[in-house]
Parts: structure tokens; C-alpha cells; sequence
């Protein structure tokens, strides 16, 4: 029950989100041990594991051994994997997505009322729901619009709830003015699109079209500045790219370490860049070489290409077919908005990314002795 509590938590607050996941922590631990149970993981886990080793040893070599080890805490939140494989099995998944699309309907909500009400309205005051940063928060709802995407168009039985709240999701995601979870919300809903049918693919144009026409005029200019490369923050971010990259040219192996680029970025600054002290590198595969190393970063490539891969064959075989396509289109929702923003190292994003990639495995999981319940690919 406090693991499904825990699956909205982090769309409104971090603290209660961490309390609660130390809880279910605790509460795991004693059911391991009380059954003598062996910790089983997804296959995902283990490149995942691979690259908080990486972290670790980042760490140690850091220029701030102490400040890193410190930000390497978030690494506990790896745990959300084999806690939800041990105790969201089954039917006990779909609960899981309820509770998240509910709390996200409701965030949404919260970001719509803001918008139209107390006036974030603009890049200098941006819709942010409960949470402490507005990037966080459209990275949040990115999920969500995912996640009933999904249920809508693949578990028909059980998709009005979904199909009711993703107008609100869309509009509050929208108002974040936050290009890269528009690009990353995109990305993931069209991969449904072409899972569900290649057709329909035609209608992101349509949409993106009746998104410019009938914006309120911040908004479609802030579309508009994603493809002009003098916009200040497009700049920046290419400034960045080339900073972070003279970063990884002098520590290949270990980086700088964990939340150190904050610290040498001023030495490595680019002279077209605009900030003058970036605490990350609005990039998640630059950032991860360039604060943990080269063998960090292929560590969590290796991570993504198993959660991928698996998932890829869970679309096709899963008898819950929206959890895995659920699960594709967040990570290359992650992917296509981690090419602008360091999402990956947002905990609250993480914890229910992880929560999310790590249910399509509980719902298959079949104990000793039973059998998984499949689908095959033709009735997929």
C-alpha cells in the first residue's frame, strides 16, 4: 500500500516521496529476511548497478571527494527496482499506473489553476505545480501524458480515466513552456503511434499545427525559438556541448566527479556561452562523461540498451501490453528530453522513471514452479 502511495508522491513532494520510499525500504528488508528470500532483479538492473559503481569510483578520483560522495546519495534510489519487482506483482502493477495517472491528472490540475490564476504565465515565473523547479515538473507530467497514452491506446478495457485526464496533462505540460519535455512528450507518444499504428503518426503535424495556431502568443514563440539558434538558451546549450566535451578530453575515465561541473566550468567556459556557473550541462550522456567518466557513460548506455531491448520484446508478448509501451515511449520520452535537460539526475524524476521501467518485469514475473502469463505475438 505505501509503495503505491509512493508511486504519485513525487509529482508533489520530494520529502514525503523520500520518507515513504525509506519506509517500503525497511518494510522489504524485513520480508527478505523474515522469508530468507533471495533479492531477485530484472535483467535491467544489473548495467544500472554497473554504472552506480561507476558513480562511486567517480567519486573517490572527484576534485571534491566529499561533495561527490554526498550527491551519490541519489544512488539509493536504485533500490526502487527490486523493491517494486518483489512487491508490484502481477495485477498489482496496473494499480500502480492508476495512482500515478490520478496524481498526475491532479498536478496538472494545479499547473492549469497557477497558469490561468496566480500568473506563471512567463519564463521568469513558469508553472511548477507543488514541486521546487518547473523543469522537474514538466519532466513529471512528460510521464504521465506517456503513461495514459499508452493505457488509451492499448488496454481498451480500462482507458476512459486515461482518456478524460489527457487533455489536462497536454495543457499543463504545454504551459511549463519547457521545450524539452514537449520534445521528449513527442517523442514517446509517437513511438506509441507507430506500436499501435503507423498512421497515426500523421497526427503529431496536425497537432503541432493546431498547438501554433491557437497558443496564446508566449507560448508559440517559445515554440518557435526551439528552432532558431540565436535564442539565447539554444546557444547556450551548444556553448555547453563544447565546454563539456574539453571536460571529458582532460578526465576521460573518471570525470570530474559527481556535481563538480558547477566547480570547473567557469575554466572550461565557452566564450559564446551565456551562463556563467552551469550546474549541469542541460545534456544527460554529456553530462554523465563528463562528471563520471567515459566507462560511466557506457555503463548506462549499456543500462538503456538492455531496458530497450526488453522492453521492445515485452511489447510483443506481455499480457499487460500498456505497461511495456508505457515503459518504451518514457525512456525515449527521457532520451529525445535528455538531449536538452539533465533529467536523469532529477530524483524525483528518477523515482518514478525507475518505478515505471521496472513494472512491465514485475507484471511478467512468474515464481518457481509457475509460468509467466504471455501473450503471443500474433494476439499482441
Amino acid at each position: 500500500m505505501l509503495l503505491l502511495v509512493f508511486a504519485g508522491a513525487p509529482l508533489f513532494s520530494i520529502a514525503v516521496a523520500e520518507l515513504l520510499l525509506a519506509i517500503i525500504a525497511l518494510l522489504w528488508l524485513i520480508l527478505v529476511i523474515r522469508g530468507r528470500e533471495t533479492i531477485a532483479v530484472p535483467p535491467m538492473f544489473w548495467p544500472l548497478l554497473a554504472f552506480g559503481a561507476c558513480t562511486l569510483v567517480s567519486s573517490v578520483f572527484s576534485i571534491d571527494q566529499h561533495v561527490s560522495f554526498v550527491d551519490s546519495k541519489q544512488l539509493v534510489l536504485y533500490a526502487i527496482v527490486p523493491i517494486a519487482y518483489r512487491l508490484l506483482r502481477g495485477p498489482r502493477t496496473l494499480k500502480a499506473v492508476d495512482v500515478m495517472i490520478t496524481a498526475g491528472a491532479l498536478s496538472a490540475v494545479y499547473g492549469i489553476v497557477q497558469y490561468g490564476i496566480f500568473d506563471f504565465d512567463n519564463l521568469g515565473q513558469r508553472v511548477q505545480g507543488t514541486l521546487g523547479h518547473y523543469m522537474t515538473y514538466s519532466g513529471l507530467i512528460m510521464l504521465v501524458a506517456c503513461v495514459a497514452a499508452a493505457r488509451v491506446m492499448f488496454m481498451p478495457q480500462d482507458r476512459l480515466w486515461a482518456a478524460l485526464i489527457m487533455p489536462a496533462v497536454l495543457v499543463a505540460l504545454a504551459l511549463t513552456f519547457s521545450r524539452n519535455a514537449w520534445v521528449g512528450a513527442c517523442a514517446g507518444i509517437s513511438l506509441l503511434f507507430v506500436l499501435r499504428d503507423f498512421r497515426l503518426v500523421a497526427l503529431v503535424p496536425v497537432v503541432a499545427a493546431i498547438f501554433v495556431i491557437f497558443a496564446p502568443v508566449q507560448l508559440s514563440n517559445r515554440f518557435y525559438s526551439t528552432f532558431s539558434l540565436t535564442d539565447p538558451t539554444n546557444a547556450d546549450r551548444l556553448a555547453m556541448l563544447r565546454s563539456g566535451l574539453r571536460i571529458i578530453k582532460d578526465d576521460p575515465l573518471t570525470g570530474v566527479g559527481p556535481d563538480m561541473v558547477i566547480q570547473v566550468y567557469p575554466h572550461y567556459r565557452d566564450p559564446g556561452a551565456v551562463t556563467q556557473r552551469a550546474p549541469h550541462l542541460h545534456n544527460v550522456p554529456l553530462q554523465i562523461a563528463a562528471e563520471r567518466g567515459l566507462p560511466a557513460l557506457g555503463a548506462w548506455l549499456w543500462f538503456i540498451v538492455v531496458l530497450m531491448r526488453d522492453l521492445w520484446r515485452k511489447t510483443r508478448t506481455s499480457a499487460l501490453r500498456s505497461l511495456p509501451t508505457a515503459a518504451l515511449a518514457a525512456v525515449v520520452a527521457m532520451l529525445a528530453a535528455g538531449m536538452f535537460e539533465y533529467n536523469f539526475g532529477d530524483s524525483e524524476f528518477l523515482m518514478i522513471f525507475l518505478l515505471l521501467v521496472t513494472l512491465p518485469y514485475a507484471a511478467d514475473y512468474a515464481p518457481a514452479g509457475s509460468h509467466a502469463v504471455r501473450r503471443s505475438p500474433q494476439a499482441a
